[in-house]
């Protein structure tokens, strides 16, 4: 037995093919991973879907409420360009 405590990114990774195929099931648009918290993000509806052993838990009353310092500023996201359009 360890002694080191459960963290959130502790299980198995989520696989990948997987990430291109699932959307936010509140406004059905696209989420991005975070590694560190090991959630799933919808920068849309303001909410991160906890993963679990690496299945995510796509339940909006499971869902973790985003605060101003969870989400990217539109200055530095990577699905804009350089004038600002998606």
């Amino acid at each position: 037995m360890t002694d080191t405590p459960e963290t959130p990114t502790s299980g198995a990774a989520i696989d990948p093919a997987l990430l291109d195929l699932l959307i936010c099931p509140l406004t059905k648009g696209p989420l991005r991973y975070d590694r560190a918290r090991n959630e799933l993000v919808s920068e849309q509806a303001g909410l991160a879907y906890p993963v679990r052993d690496g299945i995510p838990i796509m339940l909006v009353d499971d869902a973790r409420q985003l605060d101003d310092s969870d989400r990217i500023p539109d200055a530095v996201r990577a699905d804009k360009d350089d004038h600002g359009n998606e």
